[in-house]
């Protein structure tokens, strides 16, 4: 199936002279004068080698036909990390390498989607938005204006991330996952 490459995200299978390919990052440049373009790193699947590309925004990508199902994650173990599908409760161990920089993310009983080729688990797409608790950060600095400024802060889960000044600890916060950025204080 085609699309547009500026449609990629991270968690994508995207099919090159016959080799499968997981998106790793993507990030779409827009210059002022000139094409628009999008980078995309990606991990080889039958080898893991990393490869970088980029494409013309609008130019077409072959994304590839896998099998793409919402699994639970039950737990982690030597093996790897277990998901289960709700409606069958066929599980399925996905490895550390697949698991990669969502590792962090994935708690238990979370919903995400595992994709598999030939029934081995190649890729996994966390939910874009979470929501941590903030355990650490630095005290709010006097004059510091709260549109302009941000400041490191630690979460529940062992990511670093960037909130405005009156995020302090034990607050509760939604992050997207894809580039560890605050996006607004949880409502709950």
């Amino acid at each position: 199936m085609k699309v547009i490459a500026s449609s990629l995200r991270k968690g994508n299978v995207v099919e090159m002279e016959g080799r499968l390919y997981v998106v790793l990052t993507a990030s779409n440049f827009h210059p002022g004068k000139g094409t628009p373009t999008t980078s995309v790193d990606m991990r080889r699947i039958s080898d893991g080698t990393k490869v970088s590309e980029r494409w013309r925004t609008t130019e077409m990508v072959e994304k590839a036909t896998v099998d793409e199902r919402e699994y639970d994650f039950l737990y982690e173990d030597s093996e790897g990390f277990h998901f289960m599908e709700p409606a069958t409760y066929e599980q399925v161990v996905v490895t550390e390498d697949v698991m990669g920089a969502n590792k962090p993310y994935v708690r238990e009983g979370m919903r995400c989607y595992v994709k598999t080729f030939d029934g081995v688990p190649i890729a996994l797409e966390v939910p874009q938005k979470i929501t941590v608790e903030i355990t650490e950060t630095e005290p709010v600095t006097k004059g510091q204006t709260a549109s302009s400024s941000y400041k490191p802060a630690m979460t529940d889960i062992g990511v670093r991330v960037m909130v405005p000044p009156h995020i302090g600890p034990g607050t509760r916060i939604i992050i997207n996952t894809d580039d560890d950025s605050y996006v607004e204080r949880s409502k709950d």
